[in-house]
C-alpha cells in the first residue's frame, strides 16, 4: 500500500462571518478575515489517495481520473468564486478552511465510485493550505457514513 498526494490551486474569496454572534463578537473572533467586503486566497489542495501499487503499471492511481474528478468536483465551482455568495456548501456554515475542506472531501467522497469503480484507490486525507501560516489536514475514515456524508 502506497499512499500518493495530487496538489491543486484554486483562488477563492470568502468572510468570515456568522449569523450566531454578535458583530464585535465577529470581530473579535476572525479579525480582519471577518471584514464585510471579504478577501481572497490563492489555496493549496492536496488530495492524498491510498492504494496498492498495480503490477502492471506500476501506479497506486489514474491520476488522469483523479484530476478530472477533482476539477469537475471542486475545482469548476471554488476557483474564483465568492464561497459565502456562491456555493450552497456554505449557506449554513462558515466558509473556514476547516469547514472548506470538508466539503470538498464531501463533494469527492460522493463521486469517487463513480471515478475509480474497482473501489481502489481509497480516498486517504485532504489537505487545504489557506496562506503560508494556515493549513488543515482532513484523515478520511475508510468510509464515510450517509449522515456525514449528508452533513
Amino acid at each position: 500500500m502506497v499512499r500518493l498526494t495530487r496538489r491543486y490551486r484554486f483562488s477563492a474569496s470568502h468572510r468570515l462571518h456568522t449569523g450566531a454572534l454578535s458583530e464585535a463578537e465577529n470581530r473579535s473572533l476572525y479579525g480582519k478575515c471577518n471584514n464585510p467586503y471579504g478577501h481572497g486566497h490563492d489555496y493549496t489542495l492536496e488530495v492524498a489517495v491510498t492504494g496498492p501499487v498495480d503490477p502492471e503499471t506500476g501506479c497506486a492511481v489514474d491520476l488522469e481520473a483523479l484530476d478530472a474528478l477533482v476539477r469537475r468536483e471542486v475545482l469548476a465551482d471554488f476557483d474564483h468564486r465568492n464561497l459565502n455568495e456562491e456555493l450552497p456548501d456554505f449557506a449554513a456554515c462558515v466558509p473556514t478552511s476547516e469547514n472548506v475542506a470538508a466539503a470538498i472531501a464531501r463533494r469527492l467522497s460522493r463521486r469517487w465510485a463513480e471515478a475509480f469503480p474497482e473501489g481502489r484507490p481509497r480516498l486517504d486525507r485532504i489537505g487545504l493550505r489557506e496562506t503560508p501560516r494556515n493549513s488543515v489536514a482532513l484523515a478520511l475514515p475508510r468510509r464515510l457514513t450517509k449522515e456525514q456524508d449528508e452533513s
